[in-house]
């Protein structure tokens, strides 16, 4: 007998089914295989999670069609984690494994005979990579010595190493001291981790910071002791990583978002970098963020966790708070050494030199700063948007210029013609209020932003960043480099200013977490400029009242996310209170709502319309709101509701998604 977790999405069958084993499988249907199954008449895929000797089921069990591959790519660790992140989620199961495990990837020649030993031979065939040989770890003493160098800044960093290195499991809140040193000392980490025997998960945004952390793991531990799993390498060089990571070959991995679920051995150590950056969120069903999976993972398995970035979300002020993890942060002292001096473009006494700051857009300290900075090195400037002209409006009147589909005009470059900014369609500059052809901009873009800088210093070249086109390095020569939040380019000896333009861009988004997510991408371009004891200053342009901006200028990020996590505790909003968003055609919500048995201190906010393109279906989102104590109720309620619908086969279909970034 096998209890499989079917391939089928819907919430009413989100439950293992039983399967009775032929006699010919019996030593190939092992716990974690894939399997194939008939399932409604129809052969579907499956993974075997545990072999039972008698069924529960009443009636008449099928039999096994065939064993796909006889490895156990899914064990039980991840498997009761995917559980439990469908339950924390409102989820079904099989759409967690489905980002849980890769698809196995067969050659030309597929396998006939699931558990034949060619399928066998296949995977194992698929595990043996070429690896680089391994280069010699340094010596323990001078390990030591190294880690030490590294984290003796921050006020528990060696007290932290030596509980990895010890084999406690300590968590901590990370706040990042400015610098490139930040993949060193998570790389120390893991190598203390590996002292006493146990297995590191490093969890990274994107391919960028991947190749950083890479680096950095190679030259701590050596060649070939780690592996890295992202969703780049391609469906058969993922799989093959994945299975030598499942038998144990590496116990080391660092990783993407889809990584969260590496089957580590003794998983000793988590490690989360940047947590507030959006590609930690999943958006596929049932969004789960990395953030809350890993922490989940942590306490499952009783492992140490490190959560950190430059910034620092509410979230992970919540960790905090309620004590499940310790802050992990330098001395003001040794944070003034490290970060370079900020200076708000309409501060007080820039405005009584310049009265223009308030309003321009390159204020003369900008200006001034990096055309004294481009003496000592290149400069960089943020900019938050991409393209040239992101948005233009009429002229004379100043009404926005649309396209028929509703989508707003914008301009790809100075010579070109305007197009849709949704559908890409070609659009007249002829205004429809009052016919005038003359365009004015609303919101500038980095292409705009590059032209403009290049006529002000005309003698230094000035490079962009950004969209298709990313920079990984620039060399220490003077240079103005122009860049989209996340694609700012590593100087080789750090950035000598940084202008952040733009401000009322970011701070002025319809989010929940605007001002959080300027201040961590500030952060994390201006933590690229060297410190201040060095020369190295940054101007951001932006109201120097706002929260976010003052947090910016003591290099702050701890007081500021308390701060947002006690304004939104008082409003009620996450992550204070567990909040599902409800999206789809306004019969499909209701009829969700009323088959859904809220809790009792459920709060139903909506319906609200859904910003959408013109000619589309209609949408609107309900919010139901609980206390966070009662967020696992929440779960299973909407989880309930689902099934309900599934199970009468209720056409229209709802987004249900448990803390979403977004709630309007």
């Amino acid at each position: 007998m096998a209890a499989v977790a079917v391939d089928i999405s819907l919430p009413h069958l989100d439950r293992p089914f039983d399967y009775l084993v032929p006699e010919l499988l019996a030593d190939s249907a092992v716990p974690g295989c894939r399997v194939r199954v008939r399932f409604a008449g129809r052969l579907t895929d499956g993974f075997v999670l545990r072999r039972t000797q008698a069924s529960k089921h009443s009636g008449e069990l099928s039999y096994l069609e065939r064993v796909l591959s006889p490895e156990p790519v899914l064990t039980a660790e991840i498997a009761g984690l995917a559980r439990a992140v469908a339950d924390r989620y409102g989820g079904t199961l099989a759409d967690v494994l489905r980002l849980a495990i890769p698809p196995r990837h067969s050659g030309p020649a597929r396998m006939a005979s699931a558990g034949s030993a060619g399928a066998q031979a296949h995977d194992t065939a698929a595990a043996q990579t070429d690896s680089p040989p391994a280069a010699a770890p340094p010596d323990d003493a001078a390990a030591a010595t190294a880690m030490a160098g590294r984290w003796d800044r921050y006020r528990a960093g060696p007290s932290y190493l030596a509980a990895l290195a010890d084999g406690r499991s300590p968590r901590a809140v990370w706040s990042a001291l400015p610098g490139p040193g930040w993949a060193g000392e998570i790389a120390s980490a893991v190598r203390a981790v590996r002292r006493s025997g146990r297995g590191a998960l490093v969890v990274v945004p994107d391919a960028r910071d991947l190749k950083v952390a890479d680096a950095a793991l190679s030259a701590e531990l050596g060649l070939g002791k780690h592996v890295v799993l992202s969703a780049s390498l391609g469906p058969a060089e993922r799989y093959r990583r994945w299975l030598a990571v499942a038998r144990g070959e590496y116990s080391v991995v660092a990783g993407t978002r889809s990584a969260v679920f590496a089957p580590v051995p003794d998983l000793g150590l988590v490690v989360l970098w940047d947590e507030g950056d959006d590609l930690h969120a999943e958006p596929r069903a049932p969004y789960p963020h990395a953030r809350e999976v890993l922490a989940l993972r942590a306490h499952r398995a009783g492992c140490a966790a490190l959560i950190g970035g430059f910034a620092r979300t509410a979230e992970a002020a919540l960790l905090i708070s309620g004590g499940w993890a310790r802050p992990l942060q330098a001395d003001r002292p040794t944070v003034r050494e490290c970060a370079p001096v900020v200076h708000p473009a309409g501060a007080e006494a820039e405005l009584a030199r310049d009265e223009a700051a308030r309003t321009a857009r390159l204020p003369s300290l900008a200006l001034r700063t990096a055309a004294a900075a481009l003496a000592n090195g290149p400069v960089l400037v943020q900019v938050p948007r991409r393209g040239y002209l992101s948005a233009v409006a009429c002229e004379r009147c100043h009404v926005q210029a649309r396209c028929n589909c509703g989508g707003p005009a914008e301009l790809p470059g100075p010579q070109a013609p305007l197009r849709c900014g949704w559908c890409g369609a070609a659009i007249g500059r002829s205004c429809r209020q009052c016919g005038h052809q003359g365009l004015r901009a609303l919101v500038t873009g980095a292409g705009r932003t590059a032209e403009e800088l290049g006529r002000a210093f005309g003698s230094v070249p000035v490079l962009s960043s950004g969209g298709s086109s990313v920079l990984d390095r620039v060399g220490p020569e003077p240079a103005v480099v122009v860049a989209t939040p996340g694609a700012e380019p590593v100087a080789d000896s750090g950035y000598s200013a940084a202008v952040l333009v733009d401000g009322w861009v970011m701070l002025g988004m319809a989010s929940l977490r605007a001002a959080e997510e300027a201040l961590r991408r500030w952060m994390n371009a201006a933590a690229l400029v060297r410190p201040a004891t060095q020369g190295g200053s940054v101007v951001v342009v932006a109201d120097a009242g706002q929260p976010a901006v003052q947090a910016l200028i003591r290099w702050d990020p701890a007081t500021f996310a308390d701060r947002e996590l006690a304004e939104r505790a008082e409003l009620r909003f996450p992550p204070a209170a567990r909040m599902a968003a409800l999206t789809g055609p306004s019969a499909g919500v209701a009829a969700l709502v009323a088959a859904t048995e809220l809790p009792a201190d459920a709060e139903l906010l909506g319906p609200l319309p859904v910003p959408g393109r013109r000619g589309s279906p209609e949408l609107i989102r309900f919010l139901v709101r609980v206390p966070r104590s009662q967020g696992s109720e929440l779960a299973v309620a909407l989880r309930a509701g689902q099934a309900v619908r599934s199970a009468t086969k209720e056409p229209a279909m709802v987004r249900v998604q448990l803390d979403p970034a977004a709630l309007i």
